[in-house]
């Protein structure tokens, strides 16, 4: 049923909370899993559960509370597929006795090609342990004028305006005569 949304399952959990169940579902997607996604995954698992629920089947005897969510940056790489969507980014991977910390610049069908500080490194899927998305901070050398220009003086940004405007209201009436 998910693969029939788009996204792949990444992982599926069910546990006993008190007197609920509460059902677990990981989706992900080439281009990641945005809000509309989950929620359109949502409603197709919940769906099914209600259909095998009225066809008789007992999936989860009981209530049972349903979270769909992708997969967070701590969940580690261990499929192609993981590794594939993470081109670009910074990781840190156990090869053999060594680790290394290297940006995935591709992911093909056999393994992975890290640049690991300038060096190119190719490892076959079977030889990485699982890998770890490092959390990376741009800095400001990094950032681009066009993600700069969200942070300057907007004409559509009134907030000066409202510091003009609190400094009025100290004074007394506003400009429609208004008092406080």
């Amino acid at each position: 049923m998910v693969a029939a949304t788009g996204y792949d399952l990444d992982d599926l959990t069910l546990k006993q909370v008190g007197r609920r169940h509460l059902v677990q579902v990981v989706v992900d997607g080439d281009g990641g899993v945005g809000l509309d996604a989950i929620a359109e995954v949502s409603r197709a698992v919940s769906r099914a559960l209600d259909e095998a629920e009225e066809a008789g089947a007992d999936l989860i005897r009981g209530e049972y509370q349903l979270e769909v969510s992708s997969p967070g940056v701590d969940r580690p790489l261990t499929l192609p597929r993981h590794w594939a969507r993470n081109t670009g980014r910074l990781v840190k991977v156990k090869v053999g006795d060594k680790t290394l910390t290297g940006r995935i610049t591709e992911a093909g069908a056999g393994g992975v090609v890290l640049d690991v500080d300038g060096k190119v490194t190719e490892v076959a899927y079977d030889a990485l342990g699982p890998g770890r998305v490092q959390v990376e901070f741009k800095r400001m050398n990094e950032i681009s004028d066009e993600e700069l220009a969200e942070f300057g003086d907007d004409e559509d940004d009134d907030e000066s305006d409202d510091l003009d405007d609190d400094a009025d209201d100290e004074d007394g009436p506003d400009d429609e005569g208004e008092e406080r």
